[in-house]
């Protein structure tokens, strides 16, 4: 790798964002940043110390809480008010109820305005793959690669239904796949920072395609734009 790259992968919940991103960084030893997790942590947050979702005071508080200690080894961990919201054991911030409340957060101004320098600053330097919903369009508009993944509804709520069991929650698959329905929405027609491919984004749709295929692909494509970029 000739330059050490801001890589984004947006898309919506269930595409494999999250899971191709980590294997992703794990595979060219660069930081992963899932802002996901982010409004996750203070949807959790908001929701433990009941916070309303239009008391935007109290929801900037909360972000100014959060401290994200990057490492380059694929892992990622969430402090908020020292408490680690981001381990494989803490399940808080991967619940459906959850999911719904940091869609409905990440779409708040204060929320967003707190978070951005946090996130900017993680990968002003580079070497970073980020992922979540607006990391191309706005988040990082000059990202050296931009990957925008989508698979059809069905097989979003069948993965998003095998993880939710997996961390032992209890999960109704057409409720799940109601629950993204209402989420793609949400995402796609709110007026801050809509869910959509940036303009020179590579779009892969997952459908049917297995994880190390979707991590080959973004890496044939990664490979070349390091090459590129350092040559000129």
């Amino acid at each position: 790798m000739e330059k050490r790259l801001t890589i984004t992968v947006d898309g919506p919940a269930g595409s494999g964002k999250s899971t191709v991103s980590r294997i992703l960084a794990e595979r060219i030893s660069y930081m992963y940043l899932d802002t996901g997790l982010l409004y996750r942590a203070i949807a959790y947050k908001a929701m433990q110390r009941g916070i309303s979702i239009a008391d935007d005071e109290a929801l900037r508080e909360l972000c100014d809480g959060i401290n994200i200690p990057l490492e380059a080894d694929g892992d990622m961990r969430v402090l908020v008010d020292g408490e680690d919201v981001s381990g494989p054991d803490f399940i808080g911030t991967r619940t459906e109820e959850i999911g719904m409340l940091a869609s409905s957060i990440s779409a708040v101004s204060a929320v967003r305005d707190a978070l951005l320098p946090l996130q900017r600053s993680a990968g002003e330097h580079g070497g970073i793959v980020t992922e979540g919903r607006d990391m191309g369009t706005v988040v990082f508009p000059n990202a050296d690669v931009k990957f925008f993944l989508d698979a059809d509804v069905d097989e979003r709520a069948r993965r998003r239904y095998e993880q939710l069991v997996e961390n032992g929650g209890n999960a109704n698959l057409d409720e799940v796949k109601r629950g993204l329905e209402t989420r793609d929405y949400r995402d796609t027609r709110r007026a801050v920072a809509p869910l959509k491919p940036a303009d020179d984004s590579v779009i892969i749709d997952t459908t049917g395609i297995d994880i190390e295929e979707v991590v080959r692909m973004m890496m044939v494509i990664v490979k070349e734009r390091a090459k590129g970029v350092g040559a000129g």
